[in-house]
């Protein structure tokens, strides 16, 4: 079933409200995280509350739960709810205040967890693989706001969604200013060519994944080699695979871009191998 944590308050999602003048509705001032659960266990839910908790330091937004309650609090959730496999969304907003922007005016954060269900795409997807565009919004600027912040303002990721929409794909590659490969929409981006697995590096300005860090953990462990580097839309469309990776998506191949097939045009035997260890690793 559906349930929200709410301040304190365990309620259905019919029964659930937040204020007109809580900032985060107003102005997008607040941070989230998305969350798994798999055989009834949140994965990796302490890097999750972890970045949750760093996200709002960066913006100066107090959480008011420790970090150890918000865990416990999300665990209880789980059982509440019944969870065996689903998908939790955790957000803090600023909090109830007035028309201005000033946050001294929001006395106290507001703390929001949705237990729930989720699916991106079809199964099928998974092996067909997906369809890109590259997006002509680009991400945030680093020196705006950093894109390792979290944050509850995704509208330039949402307008990328909506350019891939209208190009009938499934999703959009975003770039930063200087048009290297940052990431998807909401999701990070492998790229495999002779026997080396590339991935955009950090300083790129994109938002460190952690079913990103999960794939060059599980990747290393297998002996493949992981290069952290600038990529550009050549370094996609020739690459021999690609795939993204995301709490929601997990690991989802890539099988064409901006009309280039890429590789065989499905899921390739790398891919194949990555998502399988994958889903070992997390219903361990």
């Amino acid at each position: 079933m559906t349930l929200i944590y709410l301040d304190g308050q365990w309620l259905d999602k019919d029964a659930a409200r937040v204020s007109v003048f809580d900032h985060g509705l107003l102005y997008g001032d607040g941070v989230f995280e998305g969350m798994r659960v798999y055989g009834g266990h949140t994965f990796r839910l302490r890097e999750h509350v972890s970045r949750l908790y760093d996200s709002a330091q960066a913006i100066m937004l107090k959480v008011p739960l420790p970090q150890e309650e918000m865990i416990a609090v999300t665990e209880e959730g789980v059982r509440r709810a019944g969870l065996q496999d689903g998908y939790l969304r955790h957000m803090v907003t600023r909090g109830v205040g007035d028309l201005g922007l000033d946050p001294r005016k929001c006395p106290r954060a507001t703390v929001i967890i949705i237990f729930d269900v989720i699916a991106i795409w079809p199964p099928e997807r998974y092996e067909q693989g997906l369809t890109l565009v590259t997006a002509g919004t680009p991400i945030n600027q680093r020196e705006a706001l950093s894109p390792r912040v979290k944050s509850l303002n995704y509208l330039n990721h949402i307008l990328a969604k909506i350019e891939a929409t209208n190009a009938g794909a499934d999703d959009a590659i975003m770039l930063d200013a200087a048009g290297h490969i940052a990431e998807a929409t909401g999701m990070n981006l492998f790229v495999w060519k002779r026997d080396v697995l590339y991935t955009p590096a950090v300083y790129a300005g994109l938002l460190k994944g952690v079913t990103r860090d999960v794939i060059i953990e599980i990747a290393q462990e297998a002996g493949y080699r992981v290069v952290e580097t600038m990529l550009n839309r050549y370094d996609l469309y020739t690459a021999e695979e690609a795939f993204l990776t995301g709490t929601a998506a997990e690991v989802a191949p890539i099988r064409m871009v901006d009309g280039r097939v890429i590789g065989g045009g499905q899921s390739g035997p790398v891919t194949r191998d990555l998502r399988a260890r994958f889903h070992k690793l997390v219903r361990g």
